[in-house]
């Protein structure tokens, strides 16, 4: 099954609802990062919300950046998405294999945290970028997403983002779903998003199960209609002009470092591990436009 994001409405309108399956993205990441069991879960459950709100954006080059850090083993999380289906990201820690005892389950909140911040930003092609920050409230990302969207966007939700890992540490499902009830719902109405939510089987059982989004959403409510169906893939636009850019806002006593003590410098790109080589003339040549800039 190819990942993809499915949306959909229900109850006349009055639900809005989204549905990704990310399996072969986690595994991307996972190849991409060598990430162990409980680091994998924590970047791919964020992958997926991430690639649920990035489609809610109206152009393809519009973007999602989210960052999570609760001060756990894991550190800081990194995802960012657009609307096109394009997603990458990367955690502090790759090798973090934390389990509950109780359970056996994968213990993402532990890795993750609670003593910190989820933090999103739209960036919309506009002067300024639009930013949303909430306290952490458990660290298993779909509680503390639930508690975003109802605390910094005013839209009560429920959100379920699953990885299910295998024994040789590949991805084995993943996925993520989202369904928020609009302003003009009714009590009745909320009634049976409770309902619907409260007998809700994980998301990664399902997709495991070989449930597609499509599927998934039109099982919610006997009245559902799929509005979209989209591509989601794996995909770094990183690339050595924009690491150049990146360059140019350096110190220029740092910048001089590297050309007189280092004669170059490689810098590496932390969402896919790719390395640009730098050379001393190309560095002098950075400076020289930093100068010419006034910078």
């Amino acid at each position: 099954m190819k990942d993809c994001l499915v949306k959909g409405i229900a109850l006349n309108g009055k639900v809005r609802m989204y549905a990704i399956s990310t399996t072969e993205l986690c595994e991307q990441a996972r190849l991409q990062h060598d990430l162990w069991p409980t680091s994998q879960a924590a970047l791919g459950r964020i992958m997926s919300i991430g690639a649920i709100m990035a489609g809610m954006l109206k152009n393809d080059d519009d973007k999602i950046m989210i960052q999570v850090n609760g001060n756990g083993p894991i550190g800081t999380c990194m995802v960012e998405c657009k609307r096109n289906g394009d997603v990458k990201g990367f955690v502090g820690d790759n090798e973090i294999y934390l389990k509950y005892n109780e359970n056996n389950k994968l213990a993402v909140g532990l890795a993750v945290g609670t003593e910190g911040y989820l933090k999103v930003t739209r960036s919309m092609g506009m002067k300024v970028d639009f930013t949303g920050q909430v306290a952490l409230q458990s660290g298993e990302i779909g509680d503390d997403f639930a508690y975003y969207f109802t605390v910094s966007e005013q839209t009560p939700s429920a959100v379920s983002v699953g990885v299910l890992v295998n024994t040789d540490y590949s991805c084995l499902a993943a996925g993520g779903l989202l369904i928020q009830i609009m302003p003009d719902a009714t009590e009745e109405d909320i009634e049976q998003v409770e309902k619907v939510v409260a007998s809700l089987q994980p998301i990664s059982t399902l997709i495991k199960d070989g449930h597609t989004p499509d599927e998934i959403l039109k099982g919610l409510f006997a009245d559902t209609e799929i509005l979209e169906e989209s591509p989601v893939q794996w995909h770094c636009d990183c690339s050595k002009d924009r690491f150049k850019g990146a360059l140019t806002t350096l110190k220029e006593e740092d910048l001089q470092e590297m050309i007189d003590e280092d004669h170059g410098c490689q810098v590496k790109c932390e969402y896919c591990n790719k390395t640009y080589d730098f050379s001393e003339e190309e560095l002098k040549f950075i400076m020289e436009f930093r100068k010419s800039c006034g910078r």
